[in-house]
C-alpha cells in the first residue's frame, strides 16, 4: 500500500504549530491583536483545524479540554489517538488520511459527527461509546462485510450515513437492506431515504428484520444482566470485599499450591478438604456481609458530609448576595445624588462616603468568608474523626473475620498433619491404594518429606489469607487519605484563595469605577 508520506515530508503537532492554528483561527482586527498580545488560552479554545498540514501521528492536544470541534482530514495520520482528554468533542473530521483501524475514541462520548471518509478501514467496531453519534461518514474505504452495517443498530440516533464507494456497497439491494435494518437513517450518501423506501426495503427483509430484531432484544438482556453484574462487583469493590460472596479465596489457596493439591489425593482427605472449604466460605461471607453492611454506613456519612458543606455555602452565598444587593442600593442611591452636585466639597465627601462604604463591603464580605473558613473546618475535622472511627472499625472487624479463616486453616493443618502421618506408616507397611500419584507416593518416601509438604501447603494457605488482610486494609486507608486531602485541598484551601481573589476583583472594580466617576466629576 503506498503511503503520501513516501512523498511528502511528515509533521508533527508541536507547540509552534499549535499556536499558529489557534492565532488563525481566533478573533480577528483589534480583538485579534489584543488575543495575540495577550495569549489565547489552549483550554478555552473550542474550535480547531488541522487540516492539509501533512500530520502523521495525533499528539499535544491534551491542553485543549474544552474542544468541541476538531479536524484532521487531509493528512497522513495512520492511527487514531491523543484523543483520550477532549471529552467534549463532538464533531471529528479524520476523512483523507491512512487510518485502517476505527479505535482511541472510547472517552469521546459526547461525538455526534464522525467523518471517516477516504481512508483504509475495513471494519465498522469500537464505537460503542459514541451513543449519540447522528452523523457518520465511512465512504471510499474498503468495508467488505454486510454485518458491518448490522453493527450501526446499536446508534438509536444515527440519521446521516455515508458510505459509498465500499466494495459492501456495489451488494443487490445495498439500499434497500440500509433502509430495512438501519430504519432511523434519513440521509443516505447525502440523498433522503423517503417513507415509500422504507416501506418496501421493509417488506423485502421483514423475516430477516424481525430476526435480527429477536436477537437485539437477547443481546440487550443479556447486556444488561452483564452491565448489572459489572455494577454489583464495583459496589463490592469500593466495599473492599469482592468475591468474598464466592470460593475464591479456597481457590486461590490452592492455585499456587501443588505441595497441597498433591496432599489431596490422600484417602479420606477429600471429606477434610470438603469440610474446610464450607467452612471458609461462610466465614469469607460474613465479612462480606459486613464489608457491605460497611460500606452502607461510609456512605451515608459521606452523603451527609456533603449535603452539610453545601447547605453551608449556600448559606453563606445568600447572605453575601443580601449583603452586595444592600450596597447596589447604597451606591446607586450615592451615583444619583453625585450625578447633580456642582460643589467640590460636597462632591469629596460623598466620594469619601463611598469608599468607606466600598471598606464596610469588604470587611462584611471577608467576615463571611472567615465565617464559612471556620465553619468548613469543623465540619471536615468531625467528618474526618467520624470516618476514622469507622474505618477503624472496619478494619477490626476485617482482621477479627480473616483471623476466624486463619483458625480454620491452623485446625486443617493440624488435620492434614495427621492425615499425611497416617498415610506415610502405611506406605511404610504397603497398606497404601495403588491408584494414588506418583506425585503422592514422591512425598510418602519418609517423614521428613511428608511434614515438609504439608508446612509448605500451609504457609502458601496463610499467605493469601495475611495478603487479602493486607489488600483490604491498604486500600480502605487509601481511600480515607486520599479523600480527606482532596476535601481539605478543594473545599478549604482551594474554595479560600478562590474566593478572597472574587473578593478582591470585586473591590478593585468598585475603586476603579469611582476613581473614573471622580475624574469625569472633575473635568
Amino acid at each position: 500500500m503506498s503511503r503520501l508520506y513516501d512523498t511528502v515530508e511528515p509533521s508533527v503537532i508541536d507547540e509552534e504549530m499549535l499556536q499558529k492554528a489557534v492565532e488563525e483561527q481566533g478573533p480577528k482586527d483589534e480583538a485579534g491583536k489584543i488575543a495575540k498580545k495577550e495569549g489565547i488560552n489552549f483550554s478555552d479554545v473550542l474550535s480547531l483545524r488541522l487540516d492539509f498540514k501533512n500530520i502523521l501521528k495525533i499528539d499535544n492536544l491534551w491542553e485543549f479540554a474544552s474542544l468541541t470541534k476538531l479536524q484532521l482530514d487531509n493528512n497522513i495520520i495512520e492511527k487514531i489517538e491523543g484523543l483520550d482528554t477532549l471529552v467534549n468533542l463532538e464533531w471529528l473530521d479524520l476523512s483523507f488520511n491512512n487510518i485502517e483501524v476505527i479505535e482511541g475514541l472510547e472517552k469521546l462520548t459526547k461525538l455526534q459527527d464522525l467523518t471517516l471518509f477516504n481512508n483504509h478501514i475495513s471494519k465498522i467496531e469500537n464505537l460503542d461509546s459514541q451513543k449519540n453519534l447522528h452523523v457518520f461518514s465511512i465512504g471510499n474505504n474498503e468495508l467488505k462485510d454486510i454485518k458491518d452495517i448490522l453493527y450501526l443498530r446499536r446508534f438509536p440516533n444515527l440519521k446521516t450515513l455515508n458510505i459509498a464507494n465500499n466494495p459492501v456497497s456495489s451488494e443487490e439491494n445495498f439500499k434497500l437492506y440500509i433502509a430495512a435494518f438501519l430504519p432511523s437513517i434519513e440521509f443516505l450518501d447525502y440523498r433522503l431515504i423517503d417513507q415509500q423506501t422504507k416501506a418496501v426495503a421493509y417488506e423485502k427483509f421483514q423475516s430477516q428484520v424481525e430476526e435480527q430484531i429477536d436477537k437485539d432484544n437477547k443481546a440487550r438482556i443479556l447486556e444488561e444482566i452483564q452491565e448489572q453484574k459489572e455494577l454489583e462487583i464495583q459496589k463490592h469493590r469500593e466495599a473492599y470485599v469482592e468475591y468474598l460472596n464466592t470460593d475464591k479465596l479456597f481457590e486461590e489457596m490452592y492455585a499456587d499450591d501443588p505441595e497441597g493439591n498433591k496432599l489431596n489425593e490422600i484417602p479420606g482427605v477429600d471429606e477434610m478438604v470438603k469440610l474446610f472449604r464450607e467452612k471458609l466460605i461462610a466465614v469469607c461471607l460474613e465479612l462480606f456481609n459486613f464489608g457491605l453492611s460497611e460500606f452502607e454506613k461510609r456512605k451515608a456519612e459521606v452523603d451527609m458530609f456533603w449535603e452539610c458543606v453545601n447547605e453551608a455555602k449556600l448559606e453563606n452565598k445568600q447572605e453575601c448576595m443580601k449583603i452586595i444587593a444592600d450596597f447596589n442600593k447604597k451606591k446607586k442611591k450615592l451615583f444619583a445624588e453625585l450625578q447633580h452636585l456642582n460643589d467640590p466639597k460636597l462632591t469629596e465627601i460623598k466620594v469619601l462616603e463611598y469608599a468607606q462604604i466600598i471598606n464596610d463591603l469588604w470587611d462584611k464580605l471577608m467576615g463571611l468568608e472567615l465565617q464559612i473558613v471556620d465553619q468548613l473546618e469543623e465540619v471536615i475535622k468531625d467528618f474526618d474523626r467520624n470516618m476514622q472511627d469507622m474505618v477503624g472499625t472496619f478494619i477490626e472487624n476485617v482482621q477479627a473475620f480473616l483471623t476466624q479463616a486463619r483458625e480454620l486453616e491452623n485446625l486443617h493443618n493440624e488435620k492434614m498433619i495427621e492425615s499425611a502421618t497416617i498415610a506415610l506408616e502405611k506406605a511404610a507397611k504397603n497398606e497404601l491404594e495403588e491408584d494414588i500419584s506418583e506425585d503422592l507416593r514422591m512425598l510418602l518416601v519418609d517423614k521428613d518429606t511428608v511434614i515438609n509438604a504439608v508446612t509448605s501447603s500451609h504457609d502458601v494457605h496463610l499467605l493469601k489469607i495475611d495478603n487479602k488482610e493486607d489488600d483490604i486494609v491498604t486500600r480502605i486507608n487509601t481511600w480515607l487519605k486520599n479523600m480527606i486531602t482532596a476535601i481539605h485541598n478543594e473545599e478549604e484551601i482551594k474554595r479560600n484563595r478562590s474566593r478572597v481573589t472574587e473578593i478582591n476583583h470585586l473591590i478593585d472594580h468598585l475603586r476603579e469605577e469611582i476613581d473614573a466617576f471622580d475624574v469625569n466629576i472633575g473635568n
